[in-house]
């Protein structure tokens, strides 16, 4: 545990730069050799918008990486948060911490973002997309990237997370990102089995679906028991039968266009269309 504490708590740049590039270059290769859908567009044109949003995501989180380190250095060094209320192995705090902060920062924002009107405006932009591929998961709005870091933070100072936590639950949230919105196709009974535990991809495309109420189910980041606790889980039996994107933002010159992209969250809102419903839903 202590070469874990150490690697994580000083984690080397190439490092992480290896599994947010080394996961799209993984995961696009496969997506050719073993898709999901079979997708009729400029895949390098799609991967180009939705890099563009990848890169703003790592200028802001770098730009705020300040305030998240010194959030844990504080909580750290006054031993304030849950973490502490007993005294825990490093592996125990490691679990704990790491089940947490995909609860608080995660989660619970992913959901919040579904119900706060001006919160979802933000979060549409990667609903938007018609095309769910490696290249999605990082496919958000500047504006929702600066309140999904203030509620890492918020989740850093509940949990008393130290840095070397915080980098490991991080590394593995971007991997996750990748392998939940990879356009792949997993077995269905490995999808399944592994969906008791762990977000998995053919669980996540359900979340991508145009409309409600699949839209607002499977919020899940890395462990997928959140949503089985909380009711907010939902299958599908048939996933071909899925549809990307949001209902009210079909036209390609709204979802496919990265001025109007930037632009969405200060636009009027829109109401979903009537909430549509279907037997190939079986909640659990």
């Amino acid at each position: 545990m202590e070469s874990i504490v150490n690697f994580f708590g000083d984690i080397p740049t190439p490092f992480r730069a290896g599994i947010l590039i080394g996961g799209i270059v993984l995961f696009w290769v496969l997506e050719g050799t073993l898709p999901l859908f079979q997708f009729q567009y400029k895949k390098v044109r799609h991967a180009g918008i939705n890099l563009f949003f990848t890169l703003t995501t790592m200028i802001i989180g770098f730009s705020l990486a300040a305030a998240l380190l010194a959030a844990s250095n504080y909580v750290s060094d006054k031993q304030f948060g849950l973490l502490y209320l007993v005294d825990l192995p490093l592996w125990a705090q490691l679990v704990v911490g790491v089940l947490l902060l995909d609860l608080i920062g995660a989660y619970f924002v992913h959901w919040t973002e579904h119900k706060v009107k001006w919160m979802w405006k933000f979060h549409l932009v990667h609903h938007t997309d018609t095309t769910v591929d490696v290249t999605t998961g990082l496919r958000h709005h500047p504006g929702e990237t600066v309140f999904r870091i203030g509620f890492t933070i918020l989740a850093v100072i509940i949990v008393g997370a130290p840095m070397w936590i915080i980098m490991f639950y991080q590394s593995m949230s971007v991997l996750f990102a990748h392998i939940t919105h990879a356009n792949i196709n997993m077995p269905k009974s490995v999808d399944r089995a592994l969906s008791w535990v762990f977000i998995t991809p053919l669980m996540h495309k359900v979340h991508h679906h145009y409309q409600q109420p699949l839209t607002d189910t499977n919020y899940g980041n890395i462990f997928s028991f959140w949503d089985r606790i909380f009711g907010t889980f939902a299958q599908v039996e048939d996933t071909t039968a899925l549809k990307y994107g949001v209902d009210t933002h079909m036209d390609p010159k709204e979802n496919d266009e990265m001025g109007n992209l930037l632009k969405i969250p200060f636009q009027p809102y829109r109401t979903p269309e009537d909430v549509v419903t279907t037997d190939r839903i079986s909640s659990i």
